[in-house]
């Protein structure tokens, strides 16, 4: 099915000739005149009369004449379609869908809680009405089947740098989202704008498992960062006592600068220097 257009002419001109035929018609019901044209002009009018309808904004009636689709009627106000047609009223306006907090599995086979918010539109009238049986349900499963398959594609938080996580790459697990939901959707004549993870948490019977696994990784990296940094410093202070001749160090000296140097930056307590100043002989 594919939409289109269905006659239809201003309403209130088809008012304008309904009510010209009701009076022409019982003018010519006078004994004078002509009374059969008369009741054939009334029964046309009130077969007329059955096909004036009212379109809202952002609102479309699906037209169907005998089971067959006429057309659909998408500009609001008064109109004067096909007699004796059936008319259905199908929204156009923009709604969100909230899933349900859904338990699935992550790529490593952790459970998580997974949920998301899906804005969307009716685009084609008629593969909404005819294509399935209700578009809104259908809506509705295709989400959480979209969201059940890309949260099983990606681990909910990567250790490591390389590749996408769920909770460190929301936008684009948003975007992958939203473009396996319109592939899903376009059966139905539905357009997503837009897709985002609403709730996104470690199932309770793992969270403080995982909990630990964070502050650890935590641990390892910032200690990282700071003997890379200590490194650095060490480096920077050797290089400048040589450059600009204070003391000569030899390699044992050396050694033990840099050890001193590496504790009193590494060390998570504050370092308590001793002091050498020189022997008594």
């Amino acid at each position: 099915m594919k939409e289109r257009n269905a006659w239809k002419v201003n309403g209130y001109l088809g008012i304008l000739v309904i009510f010209a035929l009701f009076v022409l018609g019982f003018v010519l019901l006078v004994p004078a005149s002509s009374p059969i044209a008369g009741v054939a002009l009334i029964i046309i009018a009130a077969l007329l009369t059955s096909s004036i309808t009212v379109v809202q904004p952002n609102q479309a009636q699906v037209v169907t004449f005998f089971g067959s689709y006429a057309g659909t009627i998408r500009e609001s106000g008064l109109w004067l379609t096909v007699p004796f047609s059936l008319r259905k009223k199908l929204s156009m306006r923009v709604r969100n869908f909230n899933s349900a907090k859904l338990k699935v599995n992550d790529i490593e086979g952790n459970p998580i809680e997974i949920a998301a918010v899906v804005v969307f539109r009716v685009v084609d009238s008629a593969k909404a009405s005819f294509d399935v049986d209700n578009y809104e349900q259908f809506v509705e499963i295709q989400s959480e089947t979209a969201l059940r398959h890309v949260a099983n594609k990606y681990p909910y938080d990567s250790f490591e740098e390389a590749g996408y996580s769920l909770r460190g790459h929301s936008d684009e697990v948003a975007s992958e989202l939203s473009r396996e939901l319109q592939d899903r959707l376009s059966v139905a004549g539905v357009e997503v704008l837009e897709a985002r993870l609403t709730h996104l948490a470690y199932s309770t019977e793992i969270a403080s498992a995982m909990l630990q696994r964070q502050q650890a990784a935590a641990i390892i990296a910032a200690r990282s960062k700071i003997v890379e940094g200590a490194v650095g410093m060490v480096q920077l202070a050797i290089a400048q006592l040589q450059r600009e001749g204070v003391i000569e160090l030899d390699e044992e000296r050396k050694a033990a600068m840099i050890n001193n140097l590496l504790v009193a930056i590494v060390s998570d307590r504050s370092a308590n220097p001793v002091i050498n100043t020189g022997s008594l002989y």
